[in-house]
């Protein structure tokens, strides 16, 4: 029986190291690590796989053991998600999202931003079920003012792990055409380019975060001129690391590209159904902050019977 603690080591891709150095972040010597722990287009895959290439894999509970031995270890863990929780299997079409809130709260997500798919329900459905979130959903491009969910979301958070600031804002992706009018009525959508880099100034240079993360629902990356993860990174200035979702890529490494200034921007996504977690490392010390990547996606397996 391959046990756990093998497993996952058994997965790493090795240590990529990358100063990412932009001004001294304390006077204390003290290393602090930040561990980013996120999924993506989950699809309400509450069980394992049962078929299929993908049998045994994934699962709320596999991944919630995952995430309890990596808090053991790790200090100051932040657990995020880039949409598309809804939609996907019978559970969404009884419970309606329910289960899927109730479970992510149970393994303390820290926040999450909304897919496409999220608003299968129309926004009535979606407002019904955020009773059951006692995490954040945060989207800065979809303006609810003429709807029920006005005053639902917040744009960012800030987030302070032994006085590390991580910023963390939500972009998502346009609806018309992937969602139907008559189900978010008449949400509104901001440019994600604009809208990110007022964010992101807003969180680096004036609330002083040493850290920025986008939870982008975009998509990784096109055969076009459609705004999308790689284009949002290179077309910016102050985004760190971007946490993608919605084209369901599994990145065996992230991708690192360089922003307006000529500084890094890392990108990560981890397929779809909860299959993987991704995990990134940032070591701070003083004026150096380093982006360490030991297992950068972490298979959630489903322990065999003995």
């Amino acid at each position: 029986m391959t046990n756990r603690r093998t497993f996952i080591k058994n997965t790493t891709l090795g240590t990529l190291g990358l100063s990412l150095i932009h001004q001294p972040l304390c006077a204390e010597e003290r290393i602090k690590k930040i561990t980013i722990l996120h999924t993506n287009d989950m699809h309400s895959r509450i069980e394992p796989f049962r078929s299929g290439r993908n049998q045994g894999l994934g699962g709320m509970a596999q991944r919630s053991s995952l995430i309890t031995d990596i808090r053991k270890k790790e200090k100051n863990v932040l657990l995020l998600d880039a949409g598309d929780i809804f939609q996907g299997t019978p559970y969404f079409n009884f419970y309606g999202g329910e289960l899927e809130f109730k479970l992510m709260s149970e393994m303390k997500y820290d926040a999450a931003t909304l897919g496409n798919h999220d608003f299968d329900n129309g926004i009535e459905g979606l407002e019904k079920q955020l009773k059951h979130a006692d995490f954040p959903f945060i989207i800065a491009n979809y303006d609810f003012s003429n709807t029920i969910l006005k005053d639902k979301f917040k744009p960012y958070k800030v987030f302070n792990k032994e006085g590390i600031r991580i910023g963390v804002f939500g972009i998502g992706i346009k609806l018309d055409g992937l969602v139907p009018k008559e189900l978010y009525k008449e949400t509104m959508y901001l440019d994600p380019i604009k809208t990110s880099n007022y964010y992101s100034n807003k969180l680096k240079n004036e609330l002083g975060c040493d850290l920025v993360i986008c939870l982008s629902h975009l998509g990784y990356k096109y055969n076009s001129d459609r705004i999308s993860d790689f284009i949002l990174a290179q077309k910016t200035r102050d985004i760190d690391l971007i946490i993608g979702g919605h084209t369901h890529t599994f990145l065996k490494k992230p991708k690192i590209l360089s922003n307006l200034r000529n500084e890094k921007v890392i990108i990560n996504q981890v397929g779809w159904g909860g299959i993987n977690i991704g995990k990134i490392d940032f070591i701070f010390k003083q004026n150096q902050r380093i982006f360490n990547v030991k297992k950068s996606s972490i298979l959630v397996k489903k322990n065999k019977t003995p």
